[in-house]
């Protein structure tokens, strides 16, 4: 019985720190349990830890943004997606001030 409930409570340590991320340089980041949502600043050099990885908005042509996730440019075009490193990524919106990206596993 014991050994149930500290197994649980790792299960949801864990879980916790799968979903956690950091922001910063005026960048946010928002995660629940289907992904997380970064809304960086369209200018400026900005990079936040996310489920494990580091995401960098590298920059943005028209309606388009140029990334890199895991170590992997990408460019994603607002509401599409593709995959780098293992994680989904979209983009759902690019204006004069930020752009605002969804990762998910």
């Amino acid at each position: 019985m014991i050994r149930r409930a500290v197994l649980s409570a790792m299960s949801v340590l864990a879980a916790l720190v799968l979903v956690a991320g950091c922001g910063g340089g005026g960048s946010q980041v928002d995660c629940g349990l289907d992904g997380c949502t970064i809304t960086f600043p369209r200018s400026g050099d900005v990079a936040v830890s996310v489920l494990g990885v580091e995401a960098r908005l590298v920059g943005v042509q028209d309606s388009t943004a140029q990334l890199e996730v895991a170590g992997q440019q990408i460019t994603v075009p607002v509401g599409g997606e593709t995959e780098a490193g293992g994680f989904m990524v979209g983009v759902e919106r690019v204006t004069d001030a930020e752009v605002v990206v969804r990762v998910r596993a």
